[in-house]
């Protein structure tokens, strides 16, 4: 079975950090680039970061830059999203997807063409 799985997400008071993990099962992600996503209650989906195949290349939305750091570890088939300074409004469930390509340089942080989705895992952000 083809599938990711999301794992790290919890409640974390303001200012604080959490670790998301992102593991392929049935494929390997080496031909992949990976992107994070989030949707908060009521709100859409958007895009947060994503890593291209190579690890070389990175994005992030202008609300993460500088706090959210993206990485991936081929040899363990797994992405990372890395949350510091954590705030109130980064409260959603956060969601990875892959997407492959052939480009070892780029990625982009859109839903559009993913090939696999994980089912996402909760991330609240609170005092």
């Amino acid at each position: 079975q083809l599938q990711l799985v999301e794992s790290g997400g919890g409640l974390v008071q303001p200012g604080g950090s959490l670790r998301l993990s992102c593991t392929a099962s049935g494929f390997t992600l080496d031909r992949y680039y990976i992107g994070w996503f989030r949707q908060a209650p009521g709100q859409e989906r958007e895009g947060v970061s994503c890593i291209s195949t190579s690890g070389i290349s990175t994005e992030y939305a202008d609300s993460v830059k500088g706090r959210f750091t993206i990485s991936r570890d081929n040899a363990k088939n797994t992405v990372y999203l890395q949350m510091n300074s954590l705030k109130p409004e980064d409260t959603a469930v956060y969601y990875c997807a892959a997407r492959g390509s052939i480009m070892s340089d780029y990625c982009s942080p859109t839903s559009y063409g993913m090939n696999y989705w994980g089912e996402g895992t909760l991330v609240t952000v609170s005092s």
